[in-house]
């Protein structure tokens, strides 16, 4: 099933699961949980008008996709990037899902907007740390907020300075990181993937592993290292 009914975290974690490993979801199944998903919008909690995680969520902090615990504001707000991505990947066609969507797409936009009138702020690409950054892209991978090409195209660009000398940047997770390179065709995503491609075969040449995020890197590591 694809709602956890006590995690927004885990429930967008299964619709993430279904669209990396290709697996087709019923017409049923996936309005069923984007109206879930939309009904958490704007719930206290949410960030910036996004959608919002559960209590335990929100102090404990989320486990991200390829494995990363991440806490505090970060979790909040990545969260909300990635539950706005889940409804676009599960494209239900729902007046009350696009409205909850359109929702949280403003109240990330004028939190883009506030972070820009910061002068210390000069790439659009960026927002608020590493972490923070890379959630921003993914929703624009999939479709959502402005400036899609600029932001992703000035995003990755800035990983090149923050290169921490072994295959990986300094306050970005390396496999979120990743994740999110191998989803964009444009040569300075592909440039920081041929940087991290030595820790990447590491990965992918390691015995078959059981555990799921284990084997959900190692199956990134082989597609990531494919697409350079």
């Amino acid at each position: 099933m694809l709602i956890n009914r006590t995690s927004l975290s885990q429930t967008v974690d299964a619709i993430n699961a279904a669209q990396f490993e290709g697996r087709a979801l019923a017409v049923t199944e996936r309005s069923q949980a984007a109206r879930w998903i939309a009904a958490r919008q704007g719930l206290p909690g949410a960030y910036g008008g996004t959608f919002a995680g559960f209590p335990s969520e929100r102090s404990r902090g989320i486990v991200l996709f390829t494995g990363e615990r991440i806490a505090s504001a970060s979790a909040r707000h990545i969260l909300g990037e990635e539950a706005s991505r889940a409804l676009r990947l599960l494209r239900a066609r729902d007046g009350r899902v696009t409205r909850a969507l359109g929702a949280a797409d403003e109240g990330l936009m004028r939190c883009l907007a506030r972070a820009a009138e910061d002068p210390r702020n000069r790439n659009p690409g960026l927002y608020c740390c590493g972490r923070c950054s890379v959630g921003l892209w993914r929703n624009l991978l999939s479709g959502g907020l402005s400036r899609r090409e600029e932001r992703l195209r000035h995003g990755a660009l800035h990983l090149r300075s923050v290169r921490d000398g072994e295959h990986g940047w300094r306050t970005f997770p390396f496999w979120y990181t990743v994740l999110a390179l191998s989803e964009m065709d444009m040569a300075e995503a592909k440039a920081e993937l041929k940087y991290a491609a030595p820790a990447l075969e590491r990965t992918a040449t390691r015995p078959a592993a059981s555990a799921v995020y284990a084997r959900r890197r190692q199956e990134l590591a082989a597609r990531a290292l494919q697409s350079v």
